[in-house]
Formats: C-alpha cells, structure tokens, sequence
C-alpha cells in the first residue's frame, strides 16, 4: 500500500516573528502533532533578529529540534539585495516575492558564505544537522544551487518539488499549499487554492503546505490553515521530510 505523506512546514522562524509564532505553531500542532513538522529558520531575518542574539528563542529552537521537528536553513537574512542580470530573474524578483529572494541573485561564493555561517549557526543551536535548505520565496539562482551542492547540502525545495541539488535527483514533486497574506486579493486567492488543494491533491503520494508567521495577522487564514491541516491530514500521514530519502521510508 503507497503511503500518502502530509509534509508541514513552518516558514520565517526567527525571534523576530516570535509573537506570531507563540499564535501559529498550535495551530500546527493540533492537526500534525507536536514534532511533526518542519521549521525553516532564517539567522538574521532582516538584519535585525540574529538566532544567537535571543537566548530564550535559542532554548525554543532547541526544544522544538528535541521535539522532532527538522529544521531546514532558510536563507540567511531572507532579503533580497542583489542586482539581477537577465530579464527572467528580474522578473522573478519583483513579481514572484516582495524583495524576498535572497538567493535568486547571489554569486557562488557569496550563496557559499551564507550557507555555511547560517548552518554552523543552527547546528551549533540545536546540536543537530540541517534537515536542508529552503531558499526565501523558493527563489534559487543557478550560482546559488552550485553552492548548495558544493556545501553538500542533501535536499531542497521550490513551488513545484523536492530535490537533491548534488545529484539532481527528485524526491517529490506538487504544487506546496501556501498562503499570502499582504491584501485582501491575495488572501482570498490563497482561501480559494487551498480549498480546491484539498480535494485536487487528496491522492497525491506527496502533499507539502507551509504556512508563514505573518497568516496569523487574518483570521480568516488562520481558520483555513487550520481547516486544510486537518483535511490532508485525514488522508496523509504527517510525516518528515527525511522520508523522502532513499532508504528512509519508515
């Protein structure tokens, strides 16, 4: 029998977003389970919510780590400060995130440095690998995906799949569940996706929903993530992204 996997996640993990986080995470939990889902955690959020700055959110790092949740490096300062050649990427960056692509248009090494910094960051935390690595918006470049692969980094993901970027091997592929939440438009496109998510993704083998810190500022997505977690969580077991893994199917 195939096993269908509900993959959750929980994006922009930072102390900055500490608040929202004490609303959003119960949420999370009273469908999946504690421990049952993934945080994706940015070291210095905006320049101004560096991970090594806040004991106490460090201690809740490691208690959610203890707790089984995987963590994934999200970025590293989860802004978007590069100057994009090319017209595909420019388009990316301005219309596919609000200058959140962090890692859309960094060089090589400049992707290198922040990988490594922001892994020995959480790892020194958590006292644990990463899980993987996320980048902000699900914006990769090309020099950003050389440096994933040379800091022998085993899984990320974007919109549409889960892959390792050394091999290039694909884990699972789908379209994520997310949510937007910056106007009323964007609210209720994200209310009506997940709704029809629910029912066009209920045999899908994988399905993967994020939910971002700043959902908690509507009610109404708050009401419709907590609707949809428990929907594919009836037909799929809340799983862990390292199932995904060859010979980790347990």
């Amino acid at each position: 029998m195939t096993v269908r996997r509900l993959l959750a996640s929980i994006h922009d993990v930072t102390p900055v977003h500490a608040a929202r986080l004490d609303r959003l995470v119960p949420i999370v939990e009273a469908a999946v389970g504690a421990g049952r889902y993934a945080l994706l955690v940015v070291p210095d959020f905006h320049r101004r919510g560096r991970l090594t700055g806040d004991p106490q959110f460090e201690r809740r790092l490691r208690g959610w780590a203890d707790a089984g949740c995987e963590i994934f490096l999200h970025g590293f300062t989860h802004i978007d400060e590069s100057d994009h050649a090319g017209a595909a990427a420019r388009w990316k960056a301005s219309r596919m995130t609000a200058g959140e692509g962090e890692f859309l248009g960094l060089s090589t090494l400049d992707a290198e440095a922040r990988i490594a910094e922001g892994r020995d960051m959480i790892e020194q935390l958590t006292g644990r690998p990463i899980a993987g690595f996320v980048a902000p918006a699900w914006l990769y470049g090309e020099d950003s995906l050389a440096a994933l692969a040379a800091q022998n980094v085993l899984m990320i993901e974007d919109h549409f799949r889960v892959w390792n970027p050394q091999t290039s091997a694909v884990l699972a592929r789908g379209p994520v569940v997310t949510y937007a939440s910056r106007s009323r438009a964007r609210i209720a496109s994200s209310i009506l996706w997940s709704r029809l998510a629910t029912g066009l993704l209920a045999r899908a083998s994988t399905v993967r929903l994020a939910v971002h810190p700043h959902d908690v500022d509507s009610p109404r997505l708050l009401r419709e993530i907590a609707r949809a977690l428990s929907a594919f969580a009836r037909t799929h077991r809340p799983s862990a992204y390292a199932e995904l893994l060859p010979g980790r199917f347990s």
